[in-house]
């Protein structure tokens, strides 16, 4: 999988992802910290990238229709410690993998994933 990683997540959570075979930029890698979720989204689009965010905006699909996007995966960690956000995200990843997630927004929670759009 092709991810981007939100500013809002771990910085060891892309190493944790390329070790299991992902292809992963985070928005520190390219100077994107801070940029608004609107430029966020095209940079995905333009690259190809899967997004993983903690940002709730994102799960919106009247601001972000899924049809837009080469997939969004969003976190809803009820602990926002470094460890269950990275748990978190790699079990989803994980749940994930197999599916065809393109146009679609993914809202991970403990335990479980569901898919919207498409």
């Amino acid at each position: 999988m092709h991810i981007k990683l939100d500013q809002n997540l771990p910085e060891g959570l892309s190493r944790a992802l390329a070790e299991r075979g992902h292809d992963v930029l985070s928005v520190w890698d390219q100077n994107l910290t801070g940029a608004q979720d609107p430029t966020l989204r095209e940079v995905c689009q333009a690259e190809d990238r899967v997004l993983i965010t903690l940002d709730l905006d994102f799960a919106d699909i009247l601001v972000y229709p899924p049809s837009e996007a080469p997939g969004i995966i969003v976190l809803r960690c009820p602990v926002q410690s470094r460890r269950q956000v990275t748990n978190l995200a790699l079990f989803a990843v994980d749940a994930l993998k197999n599916e065809d997630i393109r146009g679609k927004i993914c809202v991970a929670e403990p335990g479980r994933t569901r898919i919207r759009g498409g």
